[in-house]
């Protein structure tokens, strides 16, 4: 799964946390909402002096006591500071449960509704690989997934592979990592987090016998690549302390895992490493890389006692990104070398160094390269024009065609296609208003073939809404694009309460994509907006360029210009506009409600990046050194003003705040849970309105939030209770 995918279905679940109030000078929304500091008491944290010095210059960070290790929170036995700490998290906890008790029942009926919608049986497309079919079933009430297959075709008897739901017993948190079967077909490979730390430990299960084999594998990032003897397997481990995924063993099955060879191990901390399998099932590839610079290896899978030979040599300035994908004799190049929005490269499988290859699809200024797909009468390339994605169909010896489309905001993708010789492309596609739809494409016929769309339980159609995209223009003149959604009854007239959503970081593009769970606010007279702001990657690389490193406030101000222009156009009534992001996209809520507290009726900050100066200039923290490319190295004095500046925590300031829902994990290895905490204890010293400020810690999981398939909407229908009742919306106001 390439990293569009994944980051799409990271996104798609991070939506579900949602925002919140208004600040104390405007007018009140809802007078039944009955938040009181006098019948509740809010957790007042210690202050400590913390002075911490680098270019000359000190900086006092009186809540840095909150930090704990993984042993502190891992004790069986919490020492003082420890306890101290799971005290402050368990007295917000109460506090935020307190002050949402008058909305329990309003909760318990909105979990109901989220879920209801949810097809509880159910089952993904399968798709052939190797002579079996593969699908992912679920159940009625089980909270997590079945992985099955089924030899020739779906009419064989079922072999379920794992079954999630009898694995996670007597755990809080559970989730299966990458699955990869042996060319034989007889033996899986599987990952398995039971701590939400993103660390896996690698099993291996015999799929005749049904038994697990005694190889176990602790540390690593829970997959595995199989050479082509069946018996060999190469994984990548990670870092214990920053979990950076940076050595790459191989394993032979039958043996003792201390007997495993080292085959590459990135020393350069600013990097990650990682080892996959290519669709033509010849080559096993070796990645190194950072946000600007890529590197690989590569050996030929059927010689897996061999040695990896670089492919190109990393560039050293940090310039020069690309990817590798195989077919016959030749290796294609996705690369930005004197092309920033990526061009498509060619070379021979004996000569793979830069100097010999030959241009196959040149770069365009206003089109996105963001991927390719290889079959062996065509080559499909996922493209990104004007903000939107579409597919481009390259036929050998044919004209090239683009894939047809409904007009307006979507979102189209390519799907599981491992392989090669075949008409037929799977595809996705949604839009705001259109849920996931999966197709067989005939890339021959240009025909479409519906294979499925994801059900919407109850009285749903997507006739009763409406989708616009339009652009606004930022404060220096660039157009950002905005996704529009609400139900067909709302009136835009400026009278009804919005949400407008965004992430803005890393490059990586917010579509418009649908959402069920969003229905719930659709129903209720919300707006819901998606900000495509400067940061991600929707109108090319210079739109990432332009929302990084120095250039980074260019995506706070995007999102309050397209604010702005939400209340003045009538989307959002004058003190009923919301904001929502979640960790890149919770420094972007935290930046903005320093920026522009009155603009605001309330944010909801999810897992939130808000102590930037801190942790980035802590190496032993997990991520830190490879997010230097992004964000800046503070140890560059010119770095460390620029975050100073905007960094949330550093910024809060005695003045007024909108009503703020601020949610973390305790086990989050991608932001630290401290990050949060600190803030919310430092907002709630400092700010001088009564407008509610709430922390919710769950105490079991980590930056994904809970595992199960339901259960994770518990906290979303808490979210969406605090958002409705600022909004003033009664329970009984719903469409349907």
């Amino acid at each position: 799964m390439n990293n569009y995918k994944i980051h799409f279905i990271l996104l798609s679940a991070l939506v579900l946390l949602i925002a919140c109030k208004n600040e104390k000078e405007m007018a009140v929304v809802n007078q039944s909402v009955m938040y009181s500091k006098k019948e509740v008491k809010e957790p007042i944290a210690a202050k400590k002096e913390n002075i911490m010095t680098i270019h000359g210059k000190e900086r006092n960070d009186p809540y840095y006591w909150m930090r704990l290790s993984d042993e502190q929170k891992n004790a069986a036995t919490p020492d003082s500071s420890t306890q101290e700490v799971l005290d402050y998290l368990n007295a917000e906890n109460d506090y935020t449960s307190s002050l949402l008790k008058h909305t329990e029942g309003f909760q318990k009926k909105l979990f109901d509704e989220i879920v209801g919608r949810i097809k509880q049986t159910d089952m993904t497309v399968p798709f052939k690989k190797n002579g079996y079919m593969y699908a992912t079933k679920y159940e009625e009430g089980k909270e997590y997934p079945i992985y099955a297959r089924h030899k020739g075709s779906m009419d064989a008897s079922e072999e379920v592979m794992l079954n999630g739901n009898d694995l996670s017993e007597g755990f809080d948190y559970y989730n299966i990592g990458g699955r990869s079967v042996s060319p034989d077909n007889k033996l899986l490979a599987y990952g398995e987090d039971t701590l939400s730390r993103r660390i896996y430990e690698l099993k291996f299960k015999d799929l005749e016998s049904g038994k697990l084999l005694n190889d176990v594998i602790p540390g690593t990032t829970g997959s595995a690549v199989w050479a082509n003897d069946n018996r060999t397997v190469f994984y990548t481990l990670k870092d214990e302390e920053t979990l950076r995924s940076y050595k790459i063993m191989k394993h032979i099955i039958g043996t003792d895992v201390s007997s495993d060879v080292e085959m590459f191990t990135e020393t350069d901390e600013t990097f990650y490493s990682g080892v996959y399998k290519t669709k033509s099932e010849k080559y096993i590839v070796i990645y190194s890389g950072h946000t600007l610079t890529n590197e690989y290896h590569v050996l030929d899978a059927d010689a897996p006692d061999g040695d990896f030979t670089l492919f190109e040599t990393r560039d050293l300035t940090g310039k020069h990104e690309f990817g590798i994908s195989h077919f016959e004799d030749k290796w294609y190049i996705r690369t930005n070398l004197n092309a920033p929005n990526f061009k498509l490269m060619e070379t021979s499988v004996n000569s793979t160094s830069k100097e010999n290859w030959k241009e196959v699809i040149p770069h365009r200024k206003d089109v996105l390269l963001e991927g390719m797909d290889i079959f062996s009468d065509y080559l499909v390339l996922s493209e990104r024009e004007n903000g939107l994605t579409q597919l481009r169909v390259r036929p050998n010896g044919n004209e090239e065609h683009y894939i047809d489309f409904p007009k307006g905001a979507y979102l189209c993708y390519t799907s599981t296609n491992p392989e090669f010789n075949t008409d037929v492309l799977r595809i996705g596609y949604q839009s705001m208003t259109t849920p996931n739809t999966i197709y067989d494409y005939n890339m021959k016929t240009q025909e479409k073939e519906l294979l499925k769309q994801q059900e919407v339980v109850g009285d749903f159609n997507s006739e009763d809404y409406a989708s616009e995209r339009v652009f606004v223009t930022a404060r220096d003149g660039a157009k950002v694009p905005v996704s529009i959604v609400y139900a067909k009854t709302t009136k835009l007239d400026g009278n009804a309460p919005c949400l407008l959503y965004a992430y803005g970081s890393y490059g990586s593009s917010m579509d418009p994509y649908f959402s069920s769970t969003r229905l719930t606010l659709l129903n209720r007279g919300f707006v819901f907006a998606i900000a495509h702001i400067r940061g991600g990657m929707e109108m090319g690389k210079h739109w990432y360029e332009d929302g990084k490193l120095l250039k980074k406030k260019n995506t706070f101000t995007d999102f309050v210009d397209c604010g702005e222009y939400l209340k003045k156009e009538g989307y959002a009534k004058e003190n009923g506009l919301f904001a929502a992001g979640g960790s890149a996209g919770g420094l972007l809520m935290g930046a903005v409600v320093n920026m522009r507290p009155d603009l605001w009726a309330g944010v909801m900050a999810a897992v939130p990046f808000v102590d930037v100066v801190t942790t980035m200039l802590d190496e032993t923290i997990p991520l830190t050194t490879f997010e230097w490319d992004e964000w800046g190295n503070p140890k560059n004095e010119e770095y460390y003003d620029y975050m100073l500046s905007y960094s949330p925590y550093d910024n809060v300031e005695a003045k007024n705040y909108p009503p703020l829902l601020v949610t973390t994990g305790l086990f989050d290895s991608q932001v630290q849970y401290w990050e949060p905490a600190k803030w919310v204890a430092k907002l709630r010293d400092k700010k001088t309105d009564d407008n509610p400020l709430l922390l919710h810690c769950n105490m079991s999981t980590g930056h994904g939030g809970a595992s199960g398939r339901f259960e994770r909407h518990k906290e979303t229908a808490l979210e969406y209770a605090f958002l409705l009742d600022l909004a003033g919306v009664a329970e009984e106001e719903i469409k349907g």
